[in-house]
């Protein structure tokens, strides 16, 4: 017996007798309160366990040998697919014209709503004959000079017409695919490069009417992965008065993300400054839209981690236990105040 007695007095939760108990409407009140609240708190702090975070950590990038994938998507408004181009060069100066690529075009109207589609094999337009392009002025023109002098074919008279007539009618091009390039530093680049520079010079009576106005809608190096974002994405450079060339500086930081579930999806994010350099009349080049990219040495990775349940059930025990001591001290002093309240006065009754 005397081991009982000792049990029952570290008992922290005496119950009092029944009849001892009084229940009120204050009361009840509260405890609706003090439900409704911890049932709130229980239901936002599971949805809080439920949920992921991401872990980032670092590392320097050991891949080596593999492709870098370029996903664009980019409208330009007032200049047809017949004259536009897209060219890609790496670290060391190859001009790489023969991909395994995958490239569309899509023709606008003057209202940006499609009117055909075409697809290219390769980076160039597939009716320009391809030309050896590099950055030697020189040696750019006098290639030119040469087939200058050989005069102009038939076709190039057809395209000739056929594109200021595009122009007369307001029609843009879509670009759009992938490019699978090198995993080294380069650029690619979007213009009129692909056109003989004398049938270019027929079509727009010289550089500065040349209209690289564009949208980017989509520019990025790998699938995306939840919470990316792309600062390029939506970007529009419209120009009104004066032509000139767009040049996006790119660092490519490689990324690897890990799911929940163990997948690793590797891909890449980027950051990006940008540089507009307007035509004069001395310029010898044409306008264009460059992105050149460079690759940096650190890799990213970023984990979803999934919080503890030990970790849940603290938190849970917490704020439950906190709402029922709430609720109780809340119960007492509305109790104590209703008795003052209806309490009558002894002077009052004296009287």
């Amino acid at each position: 017996m005397g081991m009982k007695q000792a049990i029952k007095k570290l008992d922290a939760f005496p119950r009092a007798e029944e009849h001892l108990l009084q229940k009120t409407q204050s009361g009840a009140l509260v405890s609706i309160i003090g439900l409704v609240t911890m049932a709130t708190l229980f239901y936002h702090e599971l949805a809080y366990y439920l949920t992921t975070y991401t872990v980032h950590q670092m590392s320097v990038d050991l891949t080596r040998g593999e492709t870098l994938p370029i996903h664009i998507n980019i409208t330009f408004p007032s200049l047809p697919c017949d004259v536009l181009s897209v060219d890609a060069i790496d670290m060391s100066g190859k001009h790489e014209v023969d991909l395994d690529t995958s490239i569309w075009k899509l023709r606008l109207n003057s209202y940006g709503h499609i009117t055909g589609t075409e697809y290219l094999s390769d980076l160039v337009e597939k009716e320009h004959e391809a030309h050896n392009h590099d950055h030697n002025k020189d040696h750019h023109e006098d290639s030119h000079a040469k087939q200058h002098t050989h005069g102009f074919d038939d076709a190039a008279e057809t395209m000739v017409k056929k594109v200021k007539q595009a122009l007369a009618n307001g029609e843009g091009c879509r670009v759009y695919g992938v490019l699978d390039v090198q995993r080294v530093a380069g650029n690619f680049h979007i213009s009129v490069h692909g056109l003989n520079i004398f049938v270019a010079q027929m079509i727009f009576d010289g550089a500065k009417h040349v209209n690289v106005s564009h949208i980017i809608h989509d520019l990025s190096f790998g699938p995306k992965y939840p919470g990316i974002h792309n600062p390029l994405d939506g970007t529009t450079r419209i120009l009104h008065e004066t032509s000139g060339t767009f040049k996006y500086y790119i660092k490519i930081v490689p990324t690897e993300y890990r799911y929940i579930s163990k997948e690793v999806l590797p891909t890449n994010q980027f950051s990006v400054t940008e540089y507009f350099s307007p035509m004069t009349d001395f310029d010898r080049t044409w306008p264009a839209v460059y992105f050149l990219y460079d690759l940096s040495p650190i890799t990213v990775t970023i984990k979803e981690e999934r919080r503890s349940f030990l970790h849940f059930i603290t938190r849970l025990c917490a704020v439950l236990g906190g709402t029922f001591a709430l609720t109780g001290m809340l119960d007492r002093w509305m109790c104590r105040l209703l008795e003052a309240l209806t309490k009558p006065n002894p002077r009052s009754v004296l009287r």
